[in-house]
């Protein structure tokens, strides 16, 4: 079983036609970790909303790591008292469902035309044994590259690099002129988080063989190895010694402030510039990370929400409400403004009060998606086993820890390692 982190969210003004049962008054009860901070307040948000469309609110946060989450979660089922809804994510959406325990949403799917709306890498993980089994909140994208336009002109970098030798060329001159070039907080998602883009932008066949497949062979072939040579070039010569002291929300503020020129990682990454009071055209630039293949590319993450079994007539009505409402566009619009990402839904018009980065992630979704290229992110829960991503990540980061280490030496390693969760 895989960690588990949670979110559910209602909108307001939704009309619903669910087929009530007699009687019967819709509530939930939401299982998640978003106990603190921006998290615990978007949690707050869905509680008005759900109750505002007419359910009852009951919620558990848990804090700390996703696995004390799961490990309630698991407490829960076993003790016949699985909780209404509760966020999962990639390969733990087939897992659960595979016990037979998550509610059948296919009436309510066909209903509301879900299949026509919902991006299409989402389908199989949403519904794995072909019926709907969670509603997707978002989508996020993982690839891209944040800039400082201070910084690159200050170095001569005349453009956003789209190429793994441009993005090299353009950090040689911003450490010429003493600036950091990759903004970076070593850990082991955002460590793999950046690997994950750097195998992506190399070789597309290979990140769905390593990543999405978790083969083994393809982990220690010379296109890994040439993509952890340039994974350590970018660890080693363009970032600085800090990264293994900072915090991760903290990376921004260097593109922002004009101290780096350059970040890799998620579109959450809007929600931290907003916060620092950074504006997007003047303190920081976006564009798809760079790539060796040309067309557009995107690395998908989203938070789902999956429904458990319940024999109460309310819960089984509030699973109703709640599904409804996280599907409709009023409420993908209104959490995903806030949250950086994108809707899950393809038809939302994202050209009033969205940010132009999410405009431009939308619209290279739906070029991605007819290229071929749309991916879903291993560092990001969304392809492997836990067991597998968790053996990717160790190594991932053991080798930015290690810069003596070879990259060929990493690539056995983290194939050995895979092979031992197989």
């Amino acid at each position: 079983m895989t960690k588990l982190g949670f979110t559910a969210v209602a909108a307001t003004g939704i009309s619903l036609a669910l087929g009530s049962a007699a009687n019967a008054e819709p509530k939930t009860l939401m299982l998640h970790q978003w106990a603190t901070g921006s998290d615990a307040a978007s949690i707050a948000i869905l509680g008005e909303m759900f109750e505002e469309a007419g359910g009852s609110w009951e919620q558990t946060a848990i804090s700390g790591h996703t696995a004390n989450t799961l490990a309630k979660l698991r407490s829960d089922v076993i003790g016949g008292n699985a909780p209404a809804a509760v966020q999962l994510k990639g390969p733990e959406i087939a897992e659960w469902n595979a016990t037979g325990m998550t509610s059948n949403l296919d009436e309510l799917a066909a209903s509301e035309g879900w299949d026509e709306v919902v991006a299409p890498e989402l389908l199989p993980v949403m519904k794995p044994a072909g019926s709907w089994v969670a509603a997707p909140m978002n989508i996020h994208r993982i690839n891209w590259l944040w800039a400082s336009p201070s910084v690159m002109e200050e170095a001569g970098v005349e453009k956003l690099p789209e190429t793994w030798a441009e993005l090299n060329a353009a950090c040689d001159k911003v450490v010429a002129i003493g600036k950091i070039c990759l903004s970076h907080s070593s850990a082991d998602w955002t460590d793999s988080t950046l690997f994950e883009v750097v195998v992506y932008g190399m070789d597309l066949d290979l990140y769905r063989s390593a990543f999405v497949e978790g083969d083994p062979d393809a982990i220690r072939s010379d296109g890994m190895i040439a993509a952890l040579e340039q994974f350590q070039k970018m660890t080693s010569e363009y970032m600085d010694p800090g990264i293994f002291g900072r915090d991760w929300d903290n990376m921004p503020v260097q593109v922002g402030n004009g101290d780096a020129a350059f970040y890799i990682m998620g579109d959450w990454t809007i929600g931290n510039f907003a916060a620092s009071g950074f504006e997007q055209g003047s303190d920081y630039i976006c564009a798809q990370a760079p790539t060796d293949w040309d067309g557009a590319g995107f690395i998908l993450n989203s938070d789902s929400v999956v429904f458990f079994q319940q024999n109460d007539p309310d819960y089984q009505e509030g699973q109703k409400l709640l599904a409804s409402t996280i599907l409709s566009p009023e409420f993908q619009t209104v959490f995903n403004k806030s949250k950086g990402s994108i809707p899950a839904r393809l038809d939302v018009d994202l050209s009033s009060g969205f940010n132009p980065c999410q405009e431009l992630a939308q619209a290279e979704l739906k070029g991605s998606i007819e290229e071929g290229t749309l991916v879903r992110s291993m560092a990001h829960n969304m392809t492997v086993p836990q067991a597998v991503r968790g053996a990717i990540m160790d190594n991932v980061t053991e080798f930015v820890a290690t810069p003596e280490m070879a990259p060929e030496e990493a690539a056995n390693r983290i194939a050995d390692a895979v092979e031992a969760e197989m």
